[in-house]
């Protein structure tokens, strides 16, 4: 589980996708990749996201696939079958959070309370998302309750745009940050995968400025 939040890390920048058709799954993993930010959380909120998980996986193996809007077990069943290798929820449930870690599948609940932190690091998780960032305080909230929970980092999510990213990502307590900003669905349906790519390179010339 550490091995994958230490690529979350590594990235900095996870994209937020939601695709309604999997025949886009392959051209929008390849910007992905070609712009230098190698990971997709795939919201299960779409028929298509379990082929198109199934699709990113198969054809960009060094890449970070996983699932995002994850709310059933089910769902982290048909998600890990088709190939993803992380979890991601919106909300904290203990249930959920449990049953990937018997499964061994890394898992981010959404957070936004300090009881539900605490009762992530009380099931052994050390990350969790932050989620929605923006409308629930951004980042002076991570680091008003950061103070006290010391041993928790975060991964902001929901209103992260190319503006405000780079003051997240300068805080220590941030790990990475998920965003949708250079994967618009209306770029995706209008099939403007040059465009995602030109936005997926300068997120992550954002990320190596501000990391190295």
């Amino acid at each position: 589980m550490s091995d994958v939040f230490e690529k979350f890390e590594k990235i900095g920048i996870i994209p937020v996708v939601v695709l309604n058709d999997a025949k886009d799954a392959e051209p929008l993993g390849r910007a992905l990749m070609e712009g230098g930010l190698p990971a997709a959380e795939v919201t299960f909120r779409t028929a298509a996201a379990e082929e198109s998980i199934r699709i990113m996986a198969e054809k960009f193996p060094d890449m970070l696939v996983g699932a995002g809007t994850v709310l059933t077990k089910d769902q982290v069943d048909r998600a890990a079958a088709a190939g993803a290798k992380f979890i991601v929820s919106p909300g904290f449930d203990a249930e959920i959070v449990k049953y990937c870690q018997e499964k061994d599948i890394p898992v981010c609940p959404g957070t936004q309370t300090a009881t539900e932190m605490i009762a992530a690091l009380n099931l052994g998780l050390d990350k969790v998302k932050f989620f929605p960032a923006e409308n629930a305080g951004g980042l002076k909230m991570i680091k008003a309750i950061g103070a006290a929970l010391t041993a928790l980092r975060f991964m902001p999510t929901g209103g992260i745009n190319a503006d405000n990213v780079k003051e997240y990502l300068k805080d220590p307590k941030i790990f990475c940050c998920g965003g949708s900003w250079m994967v618009k669905g209306d770029m995706i349906k209008a099939g403007e995968f040059d465009k995602i790519r030109e936005k997926v390179a300068e997120a992550a010339a954002i990320v190596k400025e501000i990391r190295g």
